[in-house]
């Protein structure tokens, strides 16, 4: 997931950089709080920078950071102290930054001093806002004139826009003198006294903006907190013998709570936004596999992005945005200018695989039982999709799907791996469109199987058996055309010429969690997978060391990305490669304990045994949604936990109680009621599945029982 056509960052946020987010809304500042409009700092409001730059000065110096802490995703209590007193070894003055993220900024100053005399101070507050599109800011380009800061009232400021379609902010600072856009308090502090106050920034026409009055603010901040706490309540809870292991999933349930984005207009259908700070929205492909490895920790995530995303399905042909009829999107924007986004609107398609994956997520859906009994609406997009599937994806007729953008601004490349120079050949050498990616067909494969799944729901046995027969044919040609018998493997795609491009790159292993791979070529599938060449320590590398475009600090060309591995690891589990599998889980949650129990969005690709830990990405976005939902998928693969609501039964055969000990799991959702799961050397138990469940102690048949190889543990 990259959404640009360049694989280089303008740069990073900086050493201990905080972030919080709540919905479209984010901030990020320096370990002091502070922000400077040079880095890619800022308060972030539906994909534009409202605030660029805010300093907090006392006796004009910044204020010296201590810690932070961050008791929900929307909110940071950082704290710090003044800076160095004449005459004294500390200085006694303590300084909390109580911050809060959404719809704007709002922030409790706090001074304390721990002087046993009287101290009188000067505390300067610099705010400035630019508007600039996130895109700008992204690209270190964001090189408007910030506006300035006027009088609008007691205690209320604001600041005009440079943007036309932007209203402009809205200030509140009581007890403030302003000039020259500083906000200035001269405070009088008694011998260990306190004193405290309250900034709020908001987007003029914002209902806080309106009415700025302590009770007003106080319960629109918490609004955020409480949606979140509702939410968190209601989640699934873990207890793990692998204290580690239960941190990162506790981790991943908080982000993936702080990433969901709700439509004002259908505030029933959450959606996750792709991660921070730089996709804060929804993208098809990411909130896709996002919600589908969040299954066990909240279905409604997938019902909420399959309905969004029908709502906003291709319906016309329009070149410039990359739209077609039935085609899911791939982004959507919302800032100010969003001319500057892919396509020149706010909108934009060009995406091979979210496609089919709606159809694929679909089916999983109605597997966990999470699919409603009027979903007509979702169904009809389902065949919309297939339609652009035989239509416009298979531009040629050759049976597979492929893509080449229709303008000069789109990707270049359109599937997970957008980057300029994603796909290559094992030389090095760039493949030219239009692509037929391996994935995607597998994508389209397990499409066909979810929507003859969905046939078979409702009783039309002749749709079940048309598209068994349509993925049993795609499945004969993919593995006719894309396997390289000289190398082991599967071709990466297919160029322009129809020759296969031979580079060796983790896009094979979603084909096996699709299920497109033959029996007998997935031993050495797997073998290669975890080969030296491609496996780190920490997880399977996005393209094998011996390739001409290795580098293992490139953003798709030799990189780790947690979300891959746990399309990989599901995928090696389905073939009955338990040893394999388990290895990548246990890589992942090992990385993971490094970075505090959450996973990047991707880091390098170094070997384990040449370094430590793993070596971080610059500009890899955290939190990010498929990374936080990789552990719950890790950890279903580990348990086997495979759910057919349609057919009346569930699959649990837990292959990690010699790796990671006793797991126990409460209230996770199933078919519309709430489920325990409990693992241990003692065996296997489910409690709570609805009437008519059949539980099974056994791998799911959709496993396919693998020959040998010699690196694999046989299945239990």
């Amino acid at each position: 997931m990259t959404g640009w056509n360049t694989d280089a960052l303008a740069g990073t946020a900086g050493a201990g950089a905080v972030t919080i987010v709540e919905g479209t809304s984010f901030c990020v500042s320096g370990p002091n709080g502070d922000m400077a409009p040079e880095l890619p700092h800022g308060a972030f409001h539906r994909d534009t920078r409202v605030v660029s730059r805010l300093s907090l000065l006392v006796d004009g110096s910044p204020v010296e950071p201590l810690s932070s802490m961050s008791p929900h995703p929307d909110r940071v209590v950082l704290i710090g102290r003044a800076g160095h007193i004449p005459g004294r070894a500390d200085t006694p003055l303590i300084v909390e930054r109580d911050r809060r993220v959404g719809h704007g900024l709002r922030e409790r100053i706090t001074l304390r001093s721990y002087s046993r005399e009287s101290m009188v101070v000067r505390v300067e507050i610099v705010l400035e806002a630019d508007f600039a599109d996130i895109f700008e800011v992204k690209e270190g380009r964001a090189a408007r004139r910030p506006g300035r800061m006027r009088e609008a009232g007691p205690h209320r400021y604001r600041i005009a826009s440079p943007v036309g379609e932007h209203p402009g902010l809205a200030v509140s600072a009581e007890g403030a003198e302003v000039s020259d856009g500083r906000m200035r308090f001269d405070v009088v502090l008694d011998p260990r006294g306190t004193w405290s106050r309250r900034i709020v920034v908001a987007p003029e026409g914002d209902d806080l903006a309106a009415t700025v009055g302590p009770d007003a603010e106080a319960a629109s901040a918490e609004e955020p907190t409480r949606r979140f706490l509702a939410w968190q309540s209601a989640a699934p809870t873990s207890s793990m013998q692998d204290d580690a292991m239960e941190r990162v999933i506790r981790r991943s349930q908080l982000d993936l709570g702080s990433l969901r984005i709700f439509d004002p207009r259908h505030p029933d259908r959450p959606v996750v936004a792709a991660g921070v700070p730089w996709f804060m929205a929804l993208f098809g492909r990411d909130s896709l596999l996002t919600s589908w490895m969040a299954l066990p920790l909240d279905p409604s995530l997938a019902l909420g992005t399959l309905q969004t995303l029908a709502a906003l399905q291709g319906s016309r042909e329009v070149a410039s945005s990359e739209e077609q009829p039935g085609r899911i999107l791939h982004e959507v924007r919302l800032g100010a200018t969003t001319n500057l986004a892919l396509g020149g609107g706010s909108v934009y398609y060009g995406t091979a695989d979210a496609t089919p994956l709606y159809v694929v997520v679909l089916g999983e859906l109605a597997r966990w039982g999470g699919l409603p009994d009027e979903s007509d609406d979702l169904l009809l997009a389902a065949d919309r999709a297939l339609e652009w599937v035989d239509r416009d994806g298979d531009r040629d007729g050759d049976g597979f799907v492929e893509y080449a953008r229709l303008n000069e601004h789109g990707l270049l490349n359109q599937g997970w791996k957008d980057s300029w120079d994603g796909i290559n050949f094992a030389d090095g050498t760039l493949a030219q469109p239009p692509i037929a990616l391996c994935e995607v067909q597998g994508y389209v494969y397990a499409a066909f199987i979810a929507r003859g799944t969905l046939a078979a729901m409702r009783g039309d046995d002749a749709g079940a058996r048309h598209w068994a027969d349509r993925a049993a044919a795609l499945k004969l040609a993919f593995n006719e055309r894309f396997w390289l018998p000289e190398r082991g493997y599967f071709a990466v795609a297919l160029d322009r010429d129809k020759r296969p491009v031979d580079a060796c790159a983790s896009n094979m292993g979603h084909c096996l969690w699709s299920g497109i791979v033959d029996d007998d070529k997935a031993p050495a599938v797997a073998e290669r997978l975890l080969s030296p060449e491609m496996f780190t320590g920490w997880g399977v590398r996005t393209l094998g060391s011996d390739m001409g475009a290795y580098n293992p600090a490139s953003y798709h060309n030799g990189s780790v990305w947690p979300h891959d591995n746990a399309v990989i690891a599901a995928g090696l589990m389905r073939y009955g490669f338990v040893e394999e599998a388990n290895r990548i889980v246990a890589g992942l949650f090992d990385a993971a304990s490094h970075s505090g129990g959450r996973l990047p969005e991707l880091f390098c690709g170094f070997d384990r045994e040449h370094y430590p830990e793993p070596v971080s990405y610059p500009a890899s976005c955290s939190p990010q949604a498929w990374a936080a939902a990789t552990p719950l998928s890790l950890l279903r693969t580990t348990l086997r936990f495979d759910p057919s609501v349609p057919t009346g039964e569930v699959w649990v055969a837990p292959t990690s109680v010699a790796d990671f000990g006793d797991i126990h799991l409460r209230n996770v959702p199933f078919a519309g009621k709430r489920i325990s799961v409990d693992t241990s050397r003692n065996g296997t138990s489910v409690r709570g599945l609805p009437p008519g469940i059949t539980l099974r102690h056994e791998p799911s048949p959709l496993a396919v029982v693998p020959v040998t190889v010699p690196t694999r543990r046989d299945t239990p």
